[in-house]
């Protein structure tokens, strides 16, 4: 007996009279899956469980400030043009195009986090434009407002640091 576990699905238990099965399964680029079959001897025993890969990721950071004193769905629609464009501006990138293939589209990880205001959205680009770090800051036109951050998809593991002590968009 076979069965697969991962954190978005199990695969019903797979039973057969050979000794040999084969199971093709399509899984998101990020998950993490544990194979147990049944031994010799009818207990089951559990392969070592393969290594989480790192999740690629979109970090899209809003203003505080104008989430509290712009309709709600300006401020949705301004993080929305930020990740499209950064997307776009990075399309043939590796990351991106992972990101975006037919196998992780629907797939796709995305972290929303709020700073509280225009300064602290200046001062997070700098640190990134200084780190190398590929993003778009959306300026709001006829405004020149800066609204927005999204980073173009990255490993988690090579962003993560920069976003850290940010507050989840609310």
């Amino acid at each position: 007996m076979l069965t697969l576990f991962s954190s978005r699905f199990t695969v019903p238990a797979i039973s057969s009279s050979s000794s040999r099965i084969r199971v093709r399964v399509s899984l998101p680029f990020s998950s993490r899956v544990r194979v147990s079959h049944l031994n010799s001897s009818n207990q089951m025993s559990t392969s070592t469980e393969t290594p989480i890969l790192d999740v690629l990721v979109q970090y899209v950071v809003l203003r505080r400030d104008l989430i509290d004193s712009w309709p709600r769905g300006s401020v949705i629609t301004q993080g929305c043009h930020a990740s499209v464009a950064a997307i776009w501006a990075n399309k043939d990138d590796k990351h991106v195009l992972e990101y975006c293939s037919p196998e992780n589209i629907d797939s796709m990880h995305k972290v929303t986090l709020e700073v509280k205001g225009e300064p602290q959205i200046l001062n997070l680009s700098g640190k990134l434009t200084a780190n190398g770090i590929d993003h778009k800051l959306w300026i709001e036109q006829p405004e020149n407002i800066p609204t927005c951050i999204a980073t173009k998809p990255y490993p988690k593991s090579t962003v993560s640091s920069f976003f850290k002590k940010l507050n989840l968009c609310k």
